[in-house]
């Protein structure tokens, strides 16, 4: 018999722990580990369709932190005896030119189920010499363990969260395999974000967390949310929070670039609720799983039909087109302090709390009108935990054409009563308020002259008058 090689192609799965298409190409006599970092997912791209607008694909941070990511991977690989092979270029020329060079028997890779994913598999597999062997390893259950087949999942939640309570089993994770030799190629370098031609973004002392990327800060995250702080015990009670370190478990960076294994979390909440306490709260972070899975199981069903402005219900919906009113939501100056909030501290941290992506969402799909599309795409760039699935899950989800017929419109103004009751995180991220009384800082049109006098903030001068009359 002779020698057997394989290509393994990593994509957002960089990691070694629980790694399905790792673990299948150890298997062969020689491994080479390879990322392609496509130019494609950097700079400017068209959001296609009839009604096609441009948006920058991959903002600084997410860069940054993918960047990061592929520097740790690198070196986990290389305290095991390999090394991992960094190209920038396109995959489906990038992965076959190695391919051929190594004389590779079989590709291993994790497959996704969005069309734009799907495309660059299928271009790889098109120019390929050997086989693609495809592996599924981002989900907490397989769709083989499924109740039913993927194209027969209800499109709510509810349904498919109690079948698969009842009726699907988690895997376990997969051990971290021996390695074999890998081939004699130079593995080059890793790419910082300005080789890409994304500028890097400032720090900012209000983050809630300093994401850093690659699988030991993600293992090392699950350990102090769990271990450290044991900040689990009470995670269904402060979910909902804004401000702070451990109101949320805030793995989701690492799961969406595929630095952590949901299945690693998983068996992590198992061994919390055996030594410490099985409650809400470590039922509710699976929960959270479970809808993740969902969105991706989705588009896998519904393939592109989600990504069009009706969604996978097809709604005709005459959204506005108002480029002044999208710039103002952008940039955090729509007048109402809670919408802003939230969007300063996207722009400034690349994260923004459960609680603030659906208000926000709801107040440019549902206030404003405007295509939730171009929403979902300024998140595409902005957030360091995109993932499509997810993202434009829960857009279409707020926006009324995704997987729920419900009005999901939120009242903004309650909102923000009900979780920034002192206005904290408002006059936070908004300090141009921190001068008002709470009950001021979530509605300044109400103040009067003398009040406005008193507290030295002029609406239309301090802070942008509101854009929307939300008291109608």
């Amino acid at each position: 018999m002779g020698t057997e090689t394989a290509l393994l192609w990593l994509r957002r799965d960089l990691r070694l722990h629980d790694n399905p298409a790792l673990v299948a190409a150890a298997g062969a006599d020689r491994l080479l580990p390879v990322v392609a970092v496509d130019p494609r997912r950097y700079g400017t791209a068209a959001y296609g369709g009839s009604d096609s607008f441009d948006f920058e694909k991959t903002g600084g941070r997410r860069t940054a932190f993918r960047c990061e990511a592929l520097a740790d991977l690198r070196a986990r690989l290389r305290t095991r005896g390999s090394d991992l092979v960094v190209r920038t270029g396109e995959p489906e020329v990038v992965i076959p030119t190695l391919a051929d060079r190594v004389d590779a028997d079989a590709v291993h890779v994790h497959t996704r189920p969005t069309p734009e994913e799907r495309a660059v598999e299928a271009w790889v597999e098109d120019a390929l010499g050997a086989t693609l062997v495809r592996h599924w390893g981002h989900t907490l259950y397989h769709p083989d363990d499924l109740p039913e087949d993927v194209a027969d999942i209800e499109d709510t939640y509810t349904p498919f969260r109690k079948r698969v309570e009842s009726a699907a089993t988690v895997r376990d994770p997969r051990p971290v395999p021996d390695l074999p030799a890998r081939p004699a190629v130079d593995p080059g370098p890793v790419p910082a974000p300005a080789d890409l031609g994304v500028d890097a973004e400032p720090d900012d002392d209000r983050a809630v967390l300093a994401f850093e990327g690659g699988e030991t800060a993600g293992l090392a995250r699950v350990e102090a949310y769990l271990w450290e702080t044991d900040s689990l015990r009470t995670y269904k009670e402060t979910r909902n929070e804004l401000v702070g370190r451990d109101y949320s478990s805030k793995l989701s960076p690492w799961l969406n670039e595929g630095c952590l294994s949901p299945r690693r979390v998983n068996a992590e909440i198992d061994r919390y609720e055996e030594r410490r306490v099985a409650n809400d709260s470590t039922y509710w972070l699976r929960f959270e799983l479970r809808w993740r899975d969902f969105f991706q199981f989705q588009f896998a069903k519904h393939g592109a039909t989600a990504f069009t402005p009706g969604g996978i219900r097809r709604r005709d919906v005459d959204w506005v087109d108002d480029e002044t009113a999208l710039d103002r939501w952008k940039r955090g100056q729509t007048g109402i302090p809670f919408v802003d909030a939230n969007m300063r501290e996207l722009n400034r941290t690349g994260y923004m709390s459960n609680r603030g992506r659906q208000n926000v969402a709801s107040f440019l799909a549902n206030d404003l009108r405007i295509d939730w599309r171009k929403g979902a795409a300024y998140f595409e760039t902005r957030l360091i935990d995109y993932d499509p699935a997810s993202n434009y899950g829960n857009w279409a989800y707020v926006a009324g054409v995704g997987n729920d017929a419900r009005n999901r419109s939120f009242d903004v103004l309650a909102q923000a009563k009900r979780y920034d009751p002192d206005a904290e995180y408002v006059t936070r991220w908004v300090p141009e308020l921190d001068a008002l009384p709470p009950e001021y800082a979530h509605e300044p049109w109400r103040l009067t002259a003398d009040g406005t006098a008193a507290h030295g903030v002029e609406l239309g001068v301090d802070y942008p008058r509101p854009m929307v009359d939300l008291d109608g």
